[in-house]
């Protein structure tokens, strides 16, 4: 078990320290910006969304080490996904972060962050890009908070 936390802190500081889809977006057709009061973390998510499935997706911004491997492990994940099935994944990494539950259901690399519900002022940090992804998607224009 220690191994496999060793290994999941280790994919968690990978994705910090050379983070996944970073940068600007050219030619984004959905965007958002997203801020966590609490300690800090700004993230801006693009992407290209054409037939209802994301073909490119990038984020930007500074945070902590758990905002920015969440931000890039989730445009791993959800590059090519449709939107609904992104929508899925979203609430399901929500129960697991906010709980720990993963209901039988293969995280794959989002299991990572399966123990940040023990910590719940990081709980915010890693549904930061999350939230910005989902507020993209559905056009909202606002500033999204984690509070």
């Amino acid at each position: 078990m220690n191994d496999l936390r060793d290994l999941y802190q280790q994919l968690i500081l990978d994705h910090n320290k050379s983070p996944r889809n970073f940068g600007v977006l050219e030619g984004a057709n959905r965007s958002a910006q997203g801020y966590n009061p609490l300690c800090g973390d700004e993230i801006n998510v693009s992407a290209v969304v054409e037939d209802d499935i994301i073909n490119a997706i990038k984020f930007e911004g500074a945070g902590c080490a758990i905002s920015k491997a969440s931000a890039s492990i989730m445009t791993t994940v959800v590059k090519g996904k449709a939107v609904q099935e992104v929508q899925d994944i979203f609430e399901r990494f929500h129960r697991m972060a906010t709980t720990g539950e993963m209901n039988g259901q293969d995280m794959g690399k989002l299991a990572a962050l399966a123990d940040i519900h023990k910590y719940p002022a990081r709980v915010k940090c890693a549904m930061l890009a999350w939230r910005t992804l989902s507020a993209s998607l559905e056009q909202q224009p606002t500033l999204v908070s984690t509070e």
